[in-house]
């Protein structure tokens, strides 16, 4: 009797992938690209997978992988799309939001 294949692994393959560019992403979009005195930049250690999207073009579809970030105060959601491509880690997209009320 063959034993059962092992459940899928809960961590996305692309997880430390999406925490190194959220580092990235949330540098960039708090210094607009300027060196100097940069703010300390935390990056949660967790990553949520939510649902897949559809590509623009064509029939494939995207993971899409979250990760909070914060500087000072002010806390930042990032979200990353990855390929569904095996053993690979290709970004596709990316989007960074404040989560604020500006109201």
């Amino acid at each position: 009797m063959d034993a059962a294949p092992p459940p899928p692994s809960a961590v996305h393959a692309c997880a430390p992938d999406a925490i190194k560019r959220g580092r990235t992403l949330l540098n960039l979009h708090f210094n607009d690209g300027q060196p100097g005195d940069a703010p300390r930049v935390d990056i949660e250690d967790t990553v949520k997978t939510l649902a897949p999207v559809k590509a623009l073009k064509g029939k494939g579809r995207f993971d899409v992988l979250e990760v909070w970030g914060y500087i000072y105060k002010a806390e930042y959601r990032m979200r990353f799309l990855y390929a569904q491509i095996p053993d690979a880690c290709v970004l596709m997209g990316q989007e960074i939001l404040e989560a604020s009320d500006p109201y």
